[in-house]
């Protein structure tokens, strides 16, 4: 094996949140709450609409799959942010880092995509009404679907493989709660600005181009929207789209956010903060937001709950 794909780092050292170790039971209580309510919540949601015949349609099969990833993403990331937090630290083996990084980075991906075909889902839906349903067939989903979930992992992986062939030695210890792409680079001995072009490239195309797709759906369909004559199918079908461009803005404006804000200095637990929002509190939220006001969810779970 060549020199340059050596190494030397074992182990990688967490430090997670020093300056709330004060905090660290209310801490621990929050993220054991959050947890706890991310698996129930999403997991109903998975419940639900398999059960109920009135949720069987093509958005509601990608909601499961956009659950299917929350509940990844929180399983991923809090159980050892949890020992981070109770500990004031966390030692794992460099390997388990990049392992958690290639999970997160592979759900991510996948959720970015899984929005945008939602969002095309809804621009079908109000825009072409009488197409909707010879485009958006069992067929077309499941297509979608496993097109997601493939290219995710396998550009995720892309990135791990380059990770590997670098050189890691030195200070082990990484100013964060769980392995991102910028605090392992910080850990490498190696030239990293060729890998930093191509996660570049990659990201560019995994999250400017869907959210571009994203905002032209969104632009065909207010025009759409304004367009229909009578205020009640106005807002009918604003409702139809109003809880994915809701989970569509809290996604990537937090997204966005984490790589817009300095990684240095006192800013940098502005920055843990953010961080937190798209890897604990935005699972959380995403079934809120389908079900709270969701007629169609709350029959079902009237249902379920009547049944038992």
């Amino acid at each position: 094996m060549q020199k340059n794909n050596m190494t030397n780092i074992s182990t990688v050292h967490l430090t997670g949140f020093p300056d709330l170790q004060d905090l660290k039971y209310l801490l621990f209580s929050f993220l054991l709450l959050m947890f706890c309510l991310i698996m129930v919540g999403n997991i109903l949601i998975i419940v639900l609409i398999y059960l109920s015949r009135n949720l069987h349609s093509p958005m509601y099969f990608f909601l499961t799959q956009l659950s299917l990833s929350d509940i990844l993403l929180a399983t991923d990331i809090i159980p050892n942010m949890l020992s981070l937090v109770l500990h004031e630290g966390a030692t794992m083996s460099f390997t388990s880092c990049l392992a958690q990084f290639d999970v997160f980075a592979s759900l991510e991906c996948a959720e970015c995509l899984l929005l945008t075909v939602m969002s095309y889902d809804r621009y079908m839906a109000i825009c072409k009404p009488l197409h909707y349903i010879i485009s958006i067939n069992k067929s077309f989903c499941l297509k979608s679907v496993l097109f997601t979930w493939i290219s995710s992992f396998i550009l995720s992986l892309v990135d791990i493989l380059s990770i590997c062939r670098l050189q890691f030695c030195g200070d082990n210890v990484i100013d964060h709660f769980f392995c991102d792409f910028t605090p392992i680079m910080k850990l490498s001995c190696s030239d990293t600005f060729p890998l930093q072009v191509q996660t570049f490239i990659l990201g560019f195309c995994i999250i400017a181009c869907p959210f571009m797709i994203i905002v032209i759906s969104y632009v065909c369909i207010i025009v759409t929207i304004l367009k229909i004559q009578s205020d009640t199918g106005r807002q009918k079908a604003f409702f139809t789209c109003s809880s994915h461009l809701s989970v569509v803005s809290i996604f990537y404006g937090t997204l966005i956010s984490i790589y817009v804000v300095p990684t240095r200095g006192q800013l940098l637990i502005l920055g843990k903060i953010i961080s937190v929002l798209y890897t604990v509190v935005t699972p959380l939220l995403n079934p809120l937001i389908y079900s709270i006001r969701n007629k169609d969810f709350l029959k079902a779970f009237n249902n379920l709950m009547n049944f038992m």
